[in-house]
Formats: structure tokens, C-alpha cells, sequence
């Protein structure tokens, strides 16, 4: 599933505690136990355990590019322009060179299964001092182990080759986003970031072309105006489509390569039933948004502004087809069915975020060992039964801890505002319970609950707010 980002700065005491509320309640892990932070420690010290040797390539100019403030940098990019195409360089942080199969850490990281993100608060997959630190890509001088990708692409950006290996990489530069962007719009570098955005977007038109579609949600942030705080939506930065682009492009080889070999882990998603795209084309409607029946979806998330106020409610309505992924192991019964992720129109696999995310280590490591002409590890290969349940269970707990988040913040955006009265659009009604629903404030950019008699799927009606609960992180609204 897509991710909503919120972000809060100066975040009031009531936000803070009823984020740890909310953690607590979904049983999400706390400080590192001791043993944990002891053997991370010693590993960030006493440096890379696997003993695997690694080819040198530090001589391969790297940069990260990520939101301002990370100190998690799990990727490092470097583009160059070949006769035919261009040749990508990704360099992804090698976490098991520091984790022990079994050990302290390797046990927690199976606990926890990813970062949780709040906008107050992380729960990392890993102590810090390996996340942020040693284990990091970092533009401190220091050579780090990666797993390093080699894919060379043809003119219009399509794969002609690709290779991965074990290795050491020395990031040169970290930059973020925003001043990425600032970078490329004044012309500022031509160099990388402008291969980037050639890159980019000839893998955005090869995705389309194969009727694939990315789904990047606008950002909220909410604000302080004297006594009140307000929601705003930010876009995503058009750098931040090229970099994802990169990411993609990687687990799309990655997975080729698990397929080909008969071994690994699939990310995975069915396709969109048609009541659901159905459901879709009357949201749209009910948003005054344009869906001519001949143009299919990717198409028209392609076409929807995130800067519009009804664009931003109709891509977070375009979640509703993310629902249904997974994790699918490669075994003799696979069949090109199902290894599709269906909104990407490709097989792929989770393998850049290693720091972030539990399984990305595992396909990691089994892709350098194919590309070596070795066996898969046996700690690798004998983790891959469970990694799917293990991983899904912990998307289960941040996909809540991502909705409880945003109840949270928009109760307290709309705490003091109990009793007003609001437009809205309803933009979802209960099958079941015709009397509940969802309905998209635009006023206050919020999409919150709504009950009452007559609700009717893409009008606009009055509501009332009925309930603000900061402590609960409760909203509703019902028909005035």
C-alpha cells in the first residue's frame, strides 16, 4: 500500500501522547532490549562480520537523495550516459554485513519487520547506531559494504543488462529532495540529478506504456495559525517520482532474477476487481473530475493534479486498489499470475530498504549470491517460508498506526470546531450499513467518517461536526 506522510512541526502535547497511545495499544515495539544495543554497538565498532569479500567501488562518485533531516539512507545513486542509453549505479546499505543471522539484532529486526513512522515519532527497524550510523549511507568519508547494482538501459530506458555484486561504495554527497528540485529547476547540475530526470522520466513512460501506474500521495502538513492548527497538502516534488523510478527499476530486475532462478520473494498484488474501479469512477464524478470511459486508470491517476484539493481526495481514494498486496514466495508452482504486482503491470520485489525493512535484507543478499553463481544462503533460503506472514503482519500494524495517525491529526485540527457546520462530498457509503460513510471536507482538506439517514454516494451535502476527540482520535460527522 502507498504511504501517507503527515508531518507536524512544534507537534502540541496532546498529539505527542495520544501518538504514544495509539503505539502502545497496537503493541508496537519499544526500546531496544539490552543485548540488542550491546551487540550493535560492538558490531558499529568492530566493523562488517560476514567476512565476504567485496570489490572496490569507491571510485563511483554516489549520492543519496532523500528527505531533508534522513540520516537513514538505505540507497546511493550515480548515473552515466553511454553511447546507446545510460548506465545506472544503485547502491543499497548491506545490513547483513553487520547482523548476525540469529543473533540479537537478527531477532528484533524479525519483531518489529519494519520502521513505523509517526510524525512525532520512529520506531526503527535497528538500533540507531547502526540505521543512522555505521550501516548508513553517509557522505562522511567512510567506505560502507552495499549491495551494488550495475542495470545498463537502452535510449528509451529500457533494460538491456544488469548485474549485482557485493561491494564497497564512499557516498559523495547527501542531498535532499526539495533542494535537488531547487537544483534542477534554477539548471544548476546537469550532471546526475539531470540524468536522473532523463532516467526517470523514460522509466515513468515505460511504465505507462505497459499500463503500469506509481501512486505518490500528496503529503500532509499541519500548521499553526495563531491559535488553531489547519492541514495542507504538499505534492511530491517531481525529483522524488525520478528517484522512486530508480527504486522500482531495481526491484523489477531483482525480481526477474528470484524468478529466473526459482528462489526468493515476491511483492505481490492481485487486480482491481471492477466493482472496485467502478467505485473509483463514481468518487471521480462525485469530485467533478473528468474519467471518460475510455481512458483506464492509470491513465487517469496520471492525469489527477496533487495540487488540486479533489485531486489529493481522489488519489487517496486510489488506495482502495492497493488493497490485497502481499508477499508471495517463488516455488515450482509459480505462474506468471501470480508473480504480477497488478499496479505496476510487473513482477517485483521489495530489495532497497533494508534499513527500513526486514525482507529488502534477505532479497538483497539472495540476488548478489545468484549473480555470483553461488547458492543462495542457507540463512537466506531458510527464512523466505516465513518472511511473508512475518511481513505482513507488520504492514498490518503501520498500516493502523498510519490511519490511527491521521484520525489523530485531524481530530486535532478540528477539536475547537465541534457544532460547525461543513460541506462535504460523500465519497464512500457502507454496502451494509447505508448510514455510514466517508466524506471529503475540503474546507479543512480532512476525509473523515460521516453518519445519518440519506447519505448519497458523490453529492455534495451540509454536515455537521458532531466529534473531535483528541483523545481517542475521533472524528464524525452527520448530515445537518
Amino acid at each position: 500500500m502507498p504511504t501517507r506522510r503527515v508531518v507536524v512541526r512544534d507537534a502540541p502535547a496532546p498529539l505527542v501522547s495520544g501518538l504514544q497511545r495509539l503505539a502502545d495499544s497496537l503493541e508496537l515495539p519499544g526500546d531496544f532490549p539490552e543485548d540488542v544495543l550491546a551487540e550493535a554497538e560492538e558490531t558499529a565498532h568492530s566493523g562488517p562480520r560476514d567476512g565476504l569479500a567485496r570489490s572496490d567501488r569507491t571510485e563511483i562518485p554516489f549520492v543519496t537523495i532523500d528527505p531533508a533531516g534522513s540520516t537513514d539512507l538505505d540507497q546511493a545513486v550515480h548515473i552515466e550516459r553511454l553511447p546507446h542509453g545510460y548506465r545506472v549505479w544503485y547502491a543499497i546499505a548491506d545490513v547483513a554485513a553487520w547482523v548476525r543471522p540469529g543473533g540479537a539484532i537478527d531477532s528484533e529486526a524479525h519483531r518489529r519487520g519494519q520502521t513505523y513512522y509517526a510524525p512525532t515519532t520512529r520506531v526503527p527497524l535497528h538500533p540507531a547506531v547502526l540505521s543512522e550510523g555505521a550501516a548508513s549511507l553517509l557522505a562522511d568519508g567512510r567506505e560502507r559494504p552495499a549491495i551494488t547494482w550495475c542495470i545498463d538501459l537502452d535510449a528509451d530506458g529500457v533494460m538491456v543488462s544488469w548485474h549485482v555484486e557485493r561491494s564497497l561504495v564512499r557516498s559523495r554527497a547527501q542531498l535532499s529532495y526539495t533542494g535537488a528540485q531547487a537544483d534542477l529547476d534554477a539548471g544548476r547540475d546537469e550532471g546526475v540529478l539531470g540524468l536522473l530526470r532523463e532516467v526517470g522520466q523514460l522509466r515513468q513512460r515505460a511504465e505507462a506504456e505497459r499500463g503500469g501506474v506509481s501512486l505518490n500521495l500528496p503529503e500532509q502538513e499541519v500548521v499553526p495559525e495563531q491559535d488553531t492548527w489547519h492541514l495542507r497538502f504538499r505534492a511530491p516534488q517531481p525529483v522524488e517520482g525520478w528517484n522512486a523510478q530508480i527504486s522500482l527499476l531495481t526491484g523489477i530486475c531483482a525480481a526477474r532474477m528470484m524468478l529466473d532462478a526459482g528462489v526468493g520473494v515476491l511483492r505481490t498484488l492481485p487486480p482491481a476487481q471492477q466493482r472496485d474501479v467502478d467505485r473509483l469512477r463514481h468518487i471521480a464524478r462525485s469530485l467533478g473530475l473528468s474519467w471518460p470511459g475510455s481512458v483506464g486508470y492509470p491513465d487517469f491517476v496520471r492525469s489527477l493534479d496533487p495540487v488540486d484539493p479533489d485531486g489529493q481526495a481522489m488519489l487517496n481514494a486510489c488506495t482502495l486498489l492497493f488493497r490485497g498486496a502481499g508477499y508471495t514466495v517463488i516455488d515450482s508452482s509459480h505462474s506468471d499470475r501470480n508473480s504480477q504486482h497488478a499496479a505496476l503491470a510487473t513482477p517485483y520485489a521489495h530489495t532497497t530498504a533494508p534499513l527500513r525493512r526486514l525482507i529488502d535484507r534477505y532479497t538483497g543478499n539472495a540476488c548478489a549470491d545468484l549473480a555470483a553463481g553461488r547458492p543462495v544462503g542457507e540463512w537466506v533460503a531458510s527464512a523466505f517460508g516465513a518472511l511473508p506472514d512475518e511481513m505482513t503482519d507488520s504492514d498490518r500494524r503501520a498500516k493502523k498506526f498510519e490511519r490511527g495517525t491521521i484520525d489523530l491529526v485531524e481530530a486535532l485540527v478540528l477539536h475547537d470546531r465541534v457544532g460547525q457546520r461543513f460541506d462535504g462530498t460523500i465519497i464512500d457509503v457502507d454496502d451494509r450499513r447505508t448510514e455510514r460513510g466517508v466524506a471529503s471536507i475540503r474546507r479543512v482538506a480532512v476525509e473523515a467518517p460521516v453518519e445519518g439517514q440519506g447519505l448519497r454516494l458523490g453529492a455534495e451535502q451540509a454536515l455537521l461536526l458532531r466529534l473531535a476527540d483528541l483523545e481517542q482520535g475521533r472524528v464524525l460527522f452527520e448530515l445537518a
